[in-house]
């Protein structure tokens, strides 16, 4: 599992949950493999940072100071932020405008392509049109035979540098699984899909697919031919065109990213606007009490999390599951082990990381973390908690936040998910 684990960072690095080149992360790798025995493409995190070593060289110290040591003009923690009211509006509108968030429409209309029971649930394959690219497919459900109103979960999926699958990594709609989606919940979720399984506990839970994974990702067709390295698009579900698939689009997020950027958009924004169209279509049901809605995912969708939990007051409780740090660990350690999907220009100078979530408050908001996350460094897991808690104290409502430490590497664990899903009772059904 080790193994698997530093493999997955090395794809990660290239793909998405990275955002650096295959060739930079293989001579990285031999690099280190060379000195320390190691299959990690990075150095170890805390002696990088004894070093002074970063992952832009000499450039990281001089970079990380154009936000050291400073509390940022948008953070409520800031002296000249007493009124909460007053900070939460202005901050909003900030943030509104770097993440550069397009205009999709309305509510989507929302075709049912199918119903049926499995696992005591009730589930529904949904799908609606967006302005534009291909349909959004997405998963719902709920406990079979569930009357009137229930407490509903946005569930995110994570990113797992897959982008070939999307609501699959979470859910489970019958006995016949993917293997690769048997092998991926095993490894992150403790064999489990999570959404059934907080369903389960009496929820309306709506998962659909994520900018650009599964049904909304980039086909090979669409594309100019000398884009394609030769691939298409023929043999969609064999393991070798998945993991082909996900090579090439691992390469593709570059361009990606730099186009959106040309667009005056950013990736993160993108996500905002479809995913609040999500939240309309679960908010839009008649068997859904939109009082009572939370939000969570892992990784990618802990990332998501951070955006919708504290931009969209409709999100009464946030659970955001491995992805949780600080700017200047972007900065100095982890900008190669993340996604382009992460980063918002300019923003860092005027708020950290942490305190996007941080719009929530006072709503519920719960952290959980792993102490031994490869993608993050763990002294700025700790700093980011302690900015939330800074936070919530200064809003009065401290019993409103907590943050938990799980032993073990990037994941959502059985008994992380008990924590996560007790969360979501406690601020939702109590």
């Amino acid at each position: 599992m080790k193994k698997d684990r530093r493999n997955f960072i090395k794809v990660a690095g290239m793909a998405g949950i990275g955002a650096v080149g295959s060739s930079m992360l293989t001579g990285l790798a031999s690099c280190n493999d060379s000195k320390q025995g190691s299959n990690s493409p990075i150095a170890d995190d805390e002696k990088m940072d004894l070093k002074g070593q970063s992952v832009i060289g000499l450039y990281g110290p001089w970079a990380n100071s154009l936000i050291e040591n400073k509390v940022p003009p948008y953070s409520f923690r800031n002296t000249k932020w007493n009124d909460l009211d007053k900070w939460k509006t202005a901050a909003n509108e900030r943030i509104h405008d770097r993440l550069g968030i397009p205009d999709i429409g309305g509510t989507p209309k929302v075709t049912v392509k199918k119903q049926y029971e499995y696992d005591g649930l009730h589930i529904e394959e949904l799908s609606w049109q967006l302005p534009y690219g291909r349909p959004t497919d997405a998963i719902l459900l709920k406990p079979a035979n569930a009357k009137g109103k229930l407490p509903a979960i946005l569930a995110f999926h994570d990113h797992g540098a897959n982008k070939y699958f999307g609501t699959r990594k979470i859910t489970k709609t019958s006995d016949k699984q993917h293997p690769v989606m048997e092998a991926h919940q095993k490894e992150y979720y403790s064999g489990f899909a999570w959404a059934n399984e907080i369903a389960k506990r009496g929820y309306v839970v709506l998962v659909s697919d994520a900018f650009p994974f599964a049904s909304r990702r980039v086909m090979l067709q669409d594309v100019p031919a000398k884009l394609r390295n030769g691939l298409n698009d023929q043999n969609p579900e064999s393991p070798e065109n998945i993991k082909t698939y996900n090579d090439w689009a691992a390469q593709h997020e570059h361009t990606m990213a730099k186009s959106l950027f040309s667009a005056g958009t950013t990736w993160p924004g993108v996500f905002f606007a479809e995913d609040q169209k999500a939240l309309d279509v679960l908010c839009a049901r008649e068997d859904v009490d939109t009082d009572r809605v939370g939000c969570g995912g892992l990784s990618g969708g802990g990332m998501r999390t951070v955006f919708m939990g504290g931009l969209d007051p409709r999100i009464k409780c946030a659970v955001c599951v491995g992805f949780m740090t600080t700017w200047k660990d972007f900065i100095l350690n982890h900008s190669v082990s993340h996604t382009w999907m992460t980063y918002v220009p300019v923003l860092p100078k005027e708020m950290d990381f942490p305190e996007i979530l941080g719009l929530r408050v006072p709503l519920p908001t719960l952290v959980l973390n792993d102490s031994e996350d490869e993608l993050y460094t763990l002294s700025e897991m700790q700093s980011a908690d302690k900015i939330l808690k800074e936070v919530y104290k200064k809003a009065n409502a401290e019993n409103k936040f907590k943050c938990s430490y799980y032993p073990g590497p990037h994941k959502f664990d059985k008994n992380m998910q008990k924590e996560a899903f007790d969360w979501f009772d406690q601020w939702l059904k109590g």
